[in-house]
C-alpha cells in the first residue's frame, strides 16, 4: 500500500507545475485508499495464493470482511472523485463524470502496488491485514495514508526509504484534521 499516492499521480491530467500547487485534504487521501482497497486485498489474495492458508483474510474473495471494504470504497468514491478534479484543475471532469473512472483509475493502481509484493511478505501481509481487522476500513485508511505521511517526512529527512509524493495539504501539527 505504499504506493496509494500513485493514485493520484495517475489520475491527474493535469501538467506538473498545476500538479505541484493542488493539495488534498487528510481526509480525501484517505478516500483514495478506501477506493482503492478491496481491490487491493482481493489482488493480494491472488499474489499470496501460494504461500497463504485458504482461512487467511487476504485469500478471502467474498464475506464480511470484503463486504466491508467494497461498501466503505463505495461510500468514499464521491470525496476521491471530487478530490481528483481538484488535482487535475478541471481537465478531467468529464471522464471523473463518468462511470468509467473508478474502475479506470483502480485498474492503473492496483497492479503497480500489488506487483511490488515479494511473495517472502505475504506472512507479514496477512498478520497486518489479520490486526488491523477489526477496524473500521475508514481507521485503516488513515493508518495508511499517516503511515505514508511519516515515511514522507522520513524520506524529507534523508532516510533512503521508497514512498510515493503524496500531495497532501499542510495541516496544523497535532490537528487530526479530516
Amino acid at each position: 500500500m505504499r504506493h496509494i499516492g500513485a493514485l493520484v499521480a495517475l489520475a491527474l491530467l493535469a501538467s506538473p507545475a498545476q500538479a505541484q500547487r493542488a493539495c488534498v485534504t487528510t481526509a480525501e487521501a484517505e478516500a483514495f485508499a478506501l477506493v482503492a482497497m478491496p481491490q487491493i486485498i482481493r489482488e493480494t489474495g491472488r499474489v499470496c495464493a501460494s504461500r497463504l492458508p485458504a482461512q487467511s483474510l487476504v485469500r478471502r474473495s467474498g464475506g464480511p470482511f470484503l463486504a466491508k471494504y467494497d461498501g466503505a470504497a463505495n461510500d468514499a468514491w464521491p470525496r476521491a472523485r471530487a478530490a481528483l478534479g481538484k488535482l487535475s484543475i478541471g481537465l478531467a471532469d468529464a471522464l471523473l463524470a463518468s462511470d468509467f473512472a473508478r474502475p479506470l483509475i483502480v485498474s492503473l493502481i492496483v497492479p503497480r502496488l500489488v506487483g511490488r509484493i515479494a511473495v517472502e511478505d505475504c506472512g507479514t501481509i496477512d498478520r497486518l491485514v489479520t490486526q488491523l481487522e477489526p477496524l473500521p476500513p475508514r481507521n485503516v485508511a488513515g493508518v495508511v495514508v499517516t503511515s505514508l505521511s511519516y515515511l514522507k517526512t522520513q524520506r524529507a529527512r534523508g532516510q533512503r526509504i521508497d514512498v510515493p509524493d503524496l500531495p497532501l495539504c499542510a495541516e496544523p501539527a497535532g490537528s487530526g484534521a479530516r
